[in-house]
Formats: C-alpha cells, structure tokens, sequence
C-alpha cells in the first residue's frame, strides 16, 4: 500500500482571543464565588488565553458547523480545489450541535458544491479528529477515496455559559454545600476553547517547495473495558459509579441536575490519564518497531499544562527522556480544543519555520471520557 500525505493544513480560530481575566465577560459568571475555583484550575492549567464563539452578550457567532466549513474552504482555497473536488470528508467533534442529523452531514450541507462525496462523523471526545484522520487515511490508502478532507471542530462554549449552572448553583447554596459548583461540573469551564482544524490528504507531496507530512502510521486503542466512566455529557453517574444517560432521567433533572453541563472525575483522570497512555505508548513501540529516540519532535495534546510533569516523569520511568526543545504544545496560547488540539499544533509547529524534511513527529492525542488513546507518527517531507 502507497504512502499518503498531508499536504494541505488548515485552522480557524473564531474572533479575538480571550485572556483569563476576560473570561466570564464571555461566559458569565455562575455565582460570585466561583472565581474561587477559577483561580485554583488556572494556576494548575498553565492556559493564558482561548477563543469563543461568542460576544460579551453571550450571543453565538459562529456555530461549530460553520468553523468546520470555514476551515475547510480555506484549505481548498490554497490547494486550487473545491468541494466538489472532494470525495470523502471525515469529521470528527466532542461538541456536535445536534443528535441528528450527524454533524458529518451538516458540514457537508454547509459546504455545497454538488459534490457527492462519503461523509463519516465521528463523535465523542478528544480522540474523534485522529479517528477522522485515520479513516480518510485507510481510506486513501486502498484506493476508496482519491481526494479526502479531514475537519476537526468545536464549539465547546456551548456547555459553558452560566445560565446553564443557575438552577445548580441556587440549589447548592439551600443545601449548605460549598460555595461553589462541584469541581467535577465546574473543572473544565476554565480550560476548554473553541475553533476547528482542516487536512487535505493526498497521494503525492506537493511539488511547490511546500512542506507536508507523510503519515507513517496511526495507531488507537480504548480502556472503557477496564475503566469507568470519567469524563461525560448528557447524563449523570449513580451509587455505583455507571453512567446514566438523560433519556432515563426525568425531565424535570434535566436543568436541576445540569445534565448537559461536561463533568469530568478528577480523582479517575489523576488514577489513570497518564499510566495508561504509557501503557499504549509500549504496546505500539512494540507492534511499529519504533524507537521514541528516533522523534525529533514531540506533540502531546494536554489538557493542561499541569499533566506535563507527570508525562515527562513516565517517559523516564520508561527509559525515555524528550527534551524539552522537542516538545511543541501550544495549549497556553489556544487553550483545549479537544478533538481539535493535535492539528492546531501541527499547524502551529508549521508556522514556526523550525521543521525540515525527513524530520519526524509523534502526534499523542488522551482522552479521558473513557480513556482512549491515538498516537500518530509523520514525517516532514
């Protein structure tokens, strides 16, 4: 089977980039004493800036839809093409619009062009762009589909408005709770952004002097058959720590219990994150033959900045050691756009002018909703 490229990237981050202090100017802020919890996740995340899609009122202004086809659009527009020169577009999201149609469809509704083309939607968590990319790259390598546009996209601010938390928070405070929204529901409020991030993948490299990647291989894998539940929307866990989704709640729980706000269990994530993405990390080192010294750039998606440490101390108790000017992270500047992250960094390591051919790059891609992993090798060519 021939080698596929990417040759053509692309991102889209909506309006002005948000500073920390300027935060709940955009989302509102849920009870005076939530900036307690605030203060305590940015300390620890290390992000000083994100971007929503939304103005100072709250209203939206571009929907996760839209940021998919604006991404995508663009990436045509520097490769010559339109959409009706694509067959196959792979879509991935953690923050679809709607439950139907899939939010595959409703990018290619948003394209136009007339052009016929296999629409896949992946749907789920951080993993779903590399799921996206790794069907459109299978898919190219047998021949399928001879032109495919992968689009990761979010609009996670949609889960972080604080009208969303009223009801929750008034019932906190008649209970005599703590002041503040359960850290599990309040957590990711100060971590998440929204944007999207388009591919083009090709048979050839470009023969313009323009740099590409060629993809060596994408490997996955999950641990929901030996771990629970921890990061999750739509639903609320029981005693027993199974996840209960909101059809089996009464209407009534839906608002009063926040059952759409994204939770996440600390406790679960700090137990499990990291050991087990080394865990994989092994198993593919030894299916691939590769040699982690063998990297010259490393592209670890974090949801902050604090599991750097600890990514750093497992690579070492591994026999590896990546130094730190192999590391590309550009969470502190975007903030954590999910499926979205891994391409946001490629691109933005692409922009630095640092890469030259024949480098090569791990791509590594958590997701703790329940723990999946995707680990990617390319090489600049």
């Amino acid at each position: 089977m021939e080698y596929i490229y990417i040759t053509h990237l692309s991102t889209f981050f909506p309006n002005a980039p948000v500073r920390n202090e300027e935060m709940e100017d955009y989302i509102g802020l849920v009870n005076p004493k939530s900036s307690i919890a605030k203060r305590l996740v940015l300390e620890k995340n290390g992000i000083r800036s994100r971007y929503y899609a939304l103005d100072k009122s709250g209203c939206v202004t571009h929907t996760n839809v839209e940021m998919a086809a604006l991404a995508v659009r663009h990436l045509l527009a520097e490769a010559a093409m339109t959409p009706s020169d694509i067959d196959l577009l792979a879509c991935g999201t953690a923050s679809p619009e709607q439950l139907m149609p899939s939010h595959g469809v409703m990018v290619h509704g948003a394209l136009g062009g007339d052009c016929g083309a296999e629409v896949v939607s992946f749907a789920g968590s951080c993993c779903t762009g590399m799921h996206a990319l790794k069907y459109a790259w299978l898919s190219m390598r047998t021949g399928d589909a001879q032109r495919a546009v992968c689009v990761a996209s979010e609009r996670l601010s949609a889960w972080m408005q604080a009208r969303y938390f009223e009801r929750e928070a008034e019932l906190i405070d008649q209970l005599m709770e703590k002041p503040i929204l359960a850290f599990e529901k309040e957590f990711l409020r100060w971590m998440l952004s929204d944007g999207s991030a388009a591919l083009l993948l090709g048979h050839e490299p470009p023969t313009d002097g323009r740099l590409a990647f060629r993809i060596e291989w994408i490997e996955g894998t999950s641990y929901a058959d030996r771990v629970e539940t921890c990061m999750y929307a739509g639903g609320e866990k029981d005693a027993e720590g199974q996840l209960v989704g909101w059809a089996q709640h009464p209407e009534a729980e839906w608002l009063s219990r926040s059952l759409f706000a994204l939770k996440q269990d600390t406790r679960i994530l700090e137990r499990n994150i990291i050991t087990l993405g080394g865990d994989f990390l092994r198993r593919v080192m030894k299916k691939r033959a590769f040699d982690l010294s063998s990297v010259d750039w490393f592209l670890p998606h974090l949801s902050s900045m604090y599991f750097k440490k600890k990514i750093e101390a497992e690579l070492e108790r591994m026999g590896y050691d990546i130094p730190a000017e192999r590391w590309y992270v550009n969470l502190p500047e975007i903030g954590n756009v999910a499926s979205v992250s891994a391409f946001a960094m490629l691109d933005g390591l692409r922009q630095t002018g640092r890469l030259r051919p024949g480098q090569r790059l791990l791509l590594m891609v958590p997701e703790s909703a329940r723990f999946s992993y995707s680990y990617a090798l390319l090489t600049v060519v």
